[in-house]
């Protein structure tokens, strides 16, 4: 008899442990889908219907927010600290001087601290609404884990850790392996880039070098459009990263890497080096892509997240509480 509620104990406490193990491999850092489904079962469906909203007033803020997402997680993790004001903070260093969307998110945050006081994050504000941008201009929805506590540091000098415009593969690669993100992500979300514009000033070296000549991996039918809309005197001018796509979340972007007309030459080199060409051929399908986009964007939003005393629930979101 004994032996038997052994038996019993050692197989309950082998169920624990697997389900415990289960949680951790689909949701990863405590992070789940639902996680407001009793707390605060309209917090979803309140991001969703105040990004349609922006977003169907200013197309433009879809990629904006996406960005903001993506510059959020790769700094201190997916804790909303890009969106804390103040000197010498992540939102005034340069490269989010020009991030956009931050009244999409703080207008979610009212209407759920009305709703729900003090329970749903900035951060899974943040990182619903990414998803719902995609969905608005197109893309494939997908299940986001959440349960983030937000951050209360946000250091500026710390946005070095963001990749840039110039950088190769290889700088590229250890970036995201930094945050546990492996080359099929790296190229997947930079796909991501379907929607959005980038400043001339990022790319004008590519098509106004001092010698005369332009970057050999640019298709040279492709720079007098270029030299057109990015003269050399306008700077600040921007262009779409998807040429004719910017506002649809599709794999024209990739599309373009083949045929030399990647903007930025951190996205070209996407498709001259090896080893993420065969990436950049292989999502240029579109069911493979939004597959692939919506795992690799629920990888990312897990990069770093808070919980517990680690982070808290701020009242508004541009401030620590």
């Amino acid at each position: 008899m004994e032996g038997g509620n052994l038996w019993k104990k050692e197989m309950v406490l082998k169920f624990v442990l697997l389900g415990v193990a289960f949680m951790n491999t689909v949701h990863g850092h405590g992070t789940r889908v639902g996680f407001y489904s009793r707390t605060c079962p309209g917090a979803e469906s309140i991001v969703t219907s105040t990004v349609e909203s922006h977003v169907r007033s200013d197309p433009t803020l879809a990629a904006g927010i996406l960005r903001m997402h993506f510059h959020d997680c790769f700094v201190r993790g997916c804790d909303a600290s890009v969106l804390i004001a103040g000197s010498d903070t992540e939102r005034t260093a340069p490269p989010n001087v020009n991030l956009r969307g931050y009244e999409v998110i703080d207008d979610a945050k009212e209407k759920l601290e009305a709703l729900c006081p003090g329970l749903v994050s900035c951060a899974d504000i943040l990182t619903l609404a990414a998803r719902d941008s995609v969905v608005l201009s197109g893309g494939k929805s997908w299940k986001v884990p959440t349960g983030r506590k937000d951050g209360r540091v946000s250091i500026g000098s710390e946005t070095l850790s963001l990749p840039g415009p110039n950088d190769n593969v290889t700088v590229q690669k250890k970036k995201f392996n930094d945050k546990g993100l492996n080359t099929i992500d790296l190229v997947v979300l930079a796909g991501g880039h379907t929607i959005g514009t980038t400043a001339c000033q990022f790319f004008a070296d590519r098509i106004y070098n001092p010698n005369g000549t332009t970057d050999p991996s640019i298709d040279p039918s492709f720079v007098p459009f270029l030299r057109e809309i990015c003269p050399q005197n306008q700077p600040r001018k921007r262009v779409a990263l998807d040429t004719n796509s910017q506002f649809k979340f599709d794999t024209s972007y990739l599309a373009n890497l083949k045929r030399g007309r990647g903007i930025l030459r951190s996205d070209q080199v996407l498709w001259t080096d090896p080893s993420t060409s065969s990436f950049v051929q292989k999502y240029i399908a579109t069911a493979p892509f939004n597959y692939q986009f919506g795992k690799s964007m629920v990888k990312m939003s897990n990069i770093g997240v808070k919980q517990g005393d680690e982070g808290e629930i701020r009242n508004k979101c541009s401030a620590v509480n």
